[in-house]
């Protein structure tokens, strides 16, 4: 999915649909009301977010896992397995699995850690508390209730916030920001604040945790390189600008929806276009792995690393878990 371009702003468009997101914010509150949570034999991270897609939460699981392993914590991740066809409870093998399958985040998250994919997701925190788990930290699943959470941190893009503030179809809010930082334990700023999220929760009472993603090595290389760039991640235009700060010259830029199964005839007309330019074809780390395996070894990826301002402010959050790290 697409984000319209009304979502970031006020709009006679989205006053019209803010009782339509009121009734969606309304929903959700109620689901969570009614839920049963199972409560793991182990403790449960939560990384989620309030507006949809595109605010970093796989990039902070993966910062948070490398974290933990190297406090010597066994941690396991756990994520729903969004875009594949996998049920679960099922252990992410990457020899095995593809995206079709298990979905692209969880073969991002299997390089880290152990992974589990599981639609109810229950069922993982069980299995993985079976195989070893001392943690589980869940990539998404913040207005998810079938699970206790015994600490939430919510993901925030710093240079977009919540948008417009209002629930979906108004705005890009899952739902109303206030009623998903009362429930958070803290908050991920990714980037540099632009919207005033941080002095928001810090009002509410949260610990905030400022971060940025860096281009990962191969940004090293990408300097007068020309590129024909491509992406179908939350918000596309964020890698581009990021190939622009390692000095990469942009011949064109292609944006996808969130998730986007490439077809063969996409990446073959994206790498003739790279061909005729004399350019290299760049993804993301997390669409390479859902382009055809054959075609896959001719597109460049540029990865992100999250880097974390202050990584102690992780110390007494993961002490509330009984986490020393």
């Amino acid at each position: 999915m697409r984000a319209p371009r009304f979502w970031d702003r006020d709009s006679a468009l989205s006053r019209l649909l803010k009782p339509v997101g009121a009734a969606y914010a309304w929903v959700v509150a109620h689901r969570l009301e009614q839920a049963e949570e199972y409560r793991p034999a182990v403790p449960v991270i939560c990384v989620g977010n309030i507006v949809a897609g595109g605010a970093g939460k796989t990039p902070v699981v993966i910062a948070l896992a490398r974290h933990l392993l190297a406090a010597g914590c066994k941690p396991h991740l756990l994520t729903r397995g969004y875009g594949g066809t996998e049920v679960g409870p099922r252990a992410v093998d990457l020899d095995r699995h593809d995206f079709a399958r298990v979905g692209d985040e969880a073969l991002l998250l299997a390089a880290v850690a152990p992974t589990w994919v599981a639609r109810w997701r229950p069922d993982g925190a069980v299995a993985a508390a079976e195989m070893g788990a001392e943690i589980i930290v869940m990539d998404d699943g913040f207005q998810n209730g079938s699970i206790a959470k015994d600490l939430s941190l919510v993901v925030v893009d710093g240079g977009y916030g919540f948008g417009n503030g209002r629930p979906i179809p108004a705005g890009p809010c899952r739902e109303w920001p206030a009623t998903g930082l009362a429930r958070a334990d803290a908050v991920v700023v990714v980037g540099k604040d632009k919207t005033g999220v941080a002095e928001m929760a810090a009002q509410a009472g949260l610990t905030v945790l400022h971060a940025k993603l860096e281009p990962g090595a191969e940004g090293a290389g990408l300097m007068g390189r020309k590129v024909v760039a491509f992406a179908g991640i939350g918000r596309p235009t964020k890698f581009f600008v990021t190939l622009k700060q390692c000095g990469a010259r942009l011949v064109t830029t292609t944006a996808f929806p969130d998730h986007h199964p490439y077809t063969r005839k996409e990446i073959e007309d994206l790498l003739a276009e790279a061909e005729a330019n004399e350019a290299m074809a760049i993804t993301t780390a997390k669409d390479r792995v859902r382009l055809p395996p054959d075609l896959r070894e001719r597109v460049a990826e540029l990865s992100v690393d999250l880097i974390w301002r202050d990584p102690a402010l992780l110390t007494p959050l993961l002490d509330r878990v009984g986490v020393r790290a």
